[in-house]
Parts: structure tokens; sequence; C-alpha cells
């Protein structure tokens, strides 16, 4: 993630305005503006969402925190009918300008990850942290792909032989001589 949005919903800060401190605030698009979001998302809808972020100094970048919640129209994965259902999550992005020597650097050698480490900063294209992209991005992140609405259930049942597909095929055998 550079900090820029593919949608039309997005908030900026330039870092300047955070080396004067931090702050916090509350990011709420409107209905025209989750509904380019759902789009964006292969939602049915999103009825709801908001974001309560808090924007500091983090070495010569930006620490972001905060949780969105958020109500997300889907399709059912079993029954395709629509149905919404709540979301939450927590938001912690680190951001560091271009050539900043904080950014990471590109390894040639064996990455080791450990589990409980933060992620390294995202680098920034210019000069603004587009906060309403890491909101989406997060929401994103906590959407399940197959959603089921409470209380449907697939269930399965396998085919008599009369039903198989396979079963024409047996009038099709030639008796050897």
């Amino acid at each position: 993630m550079s900090g820029a949005t593919k949608g039309e919903w997005n908030r900026p800060v330039r870092l300047h305005e955070i080396g004067r401190g931090e702050f916090k605030l509350r990011l709420e698009p409107d209905a025209a503006e989750r509904a380019r979001i759902a789009r964006e998302l292969d939602l049915e809808s999103l009825p709801a969402l908001t974001a309560d972020i808090t924007v500091r100094p983090w070495l010569d970048g930006a620490e972001i925190i905060g949780r969105f919640k958020a109500t997300v129209g889907q399709l059912c994965s079993v029954s395709a009918e629509p149905f919404e259902q709540p979301l939450q999550g927590e938001i912690e992005i680190r951001v560091v300008p271009a050539g900043s020597p904080n950014a990471p650097g590109e390894s040639v050698h064996e990455v080791e990850l450990e589990l409980d480490a933060p992620d390294p900063p995202d680098v920034l294209e210019g000069d603004a942290i587009d906060l309403a992209a890491y909101v989406v991005e997060h929401l994103a992140l906590e959407i399940d792909p197959f959603a089921r609405k409470p209380g449907a259930e697939f269930t399965y049942e396998p085919p008599t032989q009369e039903e198989s597909p396979f079963a024409v095929l047996k009038g099709l055998k030639t008796p050897k001589p």
C-alpha cells in the first residue's frame, strides 16, 4: 500500500501536518462513497463504515492506529441470498517517505519473519498519506470471501446409482463376444 486509494473516497494528510503532533479524527464516507467502496470490494452493499484514527509522528514518518466498524452486505456462499453482517478491525500502520533511511531495504538474502514483530513501514510515493485508503484496505482484509448467512447450511446427498450421470454410459457398453 502506498497510501493512495483506487476509489473516490480519500482523506489525505501531509507529512508536515503530522510533524506538529498527534491528532485524532473520525472518518465516515457518505452514501455515494460507500457505494463506490462496495463496488470496489465486490460487496452487495456497505450500509455503514466509520473509523476512529490516531495519527502521530514516528521516526521520519507517521504511525496510524485506530479501529473501524462496518456493516457489509454480501451474498451467502451457500444459499446465494443477500445478508448483512457487522465487521470491525484494528488499524496499525507505519509509513515513511521515499528515500527514508528507515524504509525497508531490498534484501537479496533469505528473510526471517517474526510473527509478533510489527510490519515494516510502508514507503510513501509522495508526501501525503491517504488515511481512507488504509481504512478500505483493512476492511477488505476482514471480509470473508465465502460468507455464510447465519443458519445457512450446505447439505450434500450423493446421487443414487440411477441418478448418476454415468448410469447412461452403462447402456452403451457392448457385450464382449
